[in-house]
């Protein structure tokens, strides 16, 4: 353990002034509880597959990749989190995966065709 712990540690040690740069919230963030973060994934998924602008407001390119990736984290989640999730958030969880899972083959399709 010691071994490891040796090989992984560090400490960060902040510079004065190094959030100063950093703008204030103008307003504060909920808390995150599991239905936000597959929320959070499944927007990010949509905006990989062109589905959805950015929160910057612009349309990014088509990312396959990332797109599957994100997908692909949201099943594994359903998959470990089987009997631990109430109803609703298991029945969102189904329902992003089935609905991100149809625009992912849409897309691929739509890709193929150009």
């Amino acid at each position: 353990m010691s071994r490891i712990r040796g090989l992984c540690s560090f400490r960060l040690h902040p510079v004065p002034g190094m959030f100063a740069a950093m703008p204030e919230q103008p307003f504060a963030l909920g808390p995150v509880d599991f239905s936000t973060h597959v929320l959070s994934l499944a927007s990010s998924a949509l905006i990989a597959l062109g589905k959805m602008p950015a929160p910057d407001g612009e349309q990014h390119p088509l990312d396959i990749e990332t797109a599957r990736h994100l997908i692909d984290v949201l099943g594994m989640l359903e998959q470990k989190t089987k009997g631990n999730l109430d109803e609703t958030e298991q029945k969102l969880l189904a329902s992003l995966i089935y609905d991100l899972r149809v625009a992912f083959v849409d897309a691929q399709k739509a890709a193929a065709a150009k």
